[in-house]
């Protein structure tokens, strides 16, 4: 059986002069620096999985919420959120959510909501 290369004191040699509050300060400031990339994709990117869960938590059924991510998708409206595309298109023709949401699969619909989403 071959012996480990014990290395630990050697390796924390540059964390000796911190204290402990000090320590778990920089050890924050370490996971920062590893989970504010994945944040930051997390807040500014999305999946049409994502959407279509979404969609269905907001009553469409499965077939549905896939037809409109699709038709969002296709349409380069699905970075804003399926979910507020419906809502702010329900909020604008004063529509139930559900209706506002089925009157999306209709292409001039999408269109009027390129528009306001320009």
């Amino acid at each position: 059986m071959k012996s480990r290369n014990d290395d630990f004191l050697e390796r924390r040699k540059h964390l000796s002069k911190y204290s402990n509050s000090e320590l778990k300060a920089y050890f924050q400031e370490l996971t920062d620096q590893i989970i504010d990339p994945l944040l930051t994709l997390a807040y500014e990117n999305t999946t049409p999985a994502i959407e279509r869960s979404v969609l269905m938590r907001m009553g469409f059924s499965s077939l549905e919420a896939k037809m409109i991510t699709d038709k969002l998708m296709e349409n380069n409206l699905l970075s804003h959120g399926a979910g507020h595309v419906v809502f702010k298109y329900a909020t604008l023709k004063k529509l139930p959510i559900r209706e506002a949401g089925l009157a999306l699969l209709d292409t001039s619909e999408v269109n009027m909501m390129m528009e306001v989403f320009k």
